[in-house]
């Protein structure tokens, strides 16, 4: 009888060494899904700062120029520059709102998985008892 029990005790320990391998892959695969999800979001924030930040440091370069145009007195070709400066301005103040506004949705730590691994963990503590 007594080699019976640790034989059973023995299966029922590889049974749970084997379903908690099958768990820990499981995880990996939810923790690649949701970082992939979360790049996915990210990578699209990013796209519209970065297209923002060009637009900003083209408007800096024509608002250069306009000053140049204004200090040389020429012309109104200075107040042209300004305007086209001012518009390009305004879209990179947009992109750059609209990708930080889009970054606000992105989650760093894989959320599912942290509240999986914490019933796993507690699942485990109730099977050894």
């Amino acid at each position: 009888m007594a080699g019976d029990e640790s034989r059973s005790l023995g299966g029922l320990l590889k049974d749970i060494a084997g379903n908690l391998q099958e768990i820990v892959r499981g995880e990996v695969r939810l923790a690649r899904a949701e970082i992939s999800e979360e790049f996915a979001k990210a990578r699209r924030g990013l796209m519209l700062m970065l297209v923002g930040g060009i637009l900003g440091l083209m408007a800096g370069i024509v608002l250069l120029f306009a000053f140049v145009y204004l200090l040389a007195l020429v012309v109104p070709q200075w107040a042209a520059a300004l305007i086209v400066a001012a518009v390009v301005a305004l879209f990179a103040a947009v992109m750059v709102s609209a990708g930080a506004k889009h970054m606000r949705d992105v989650h760093v730590a894989p959320v599912k998985t942290s509240e999986n691994i914490k019933e796993t963990v507690q699942w485990v503590k109730t099977q050894t008892r």
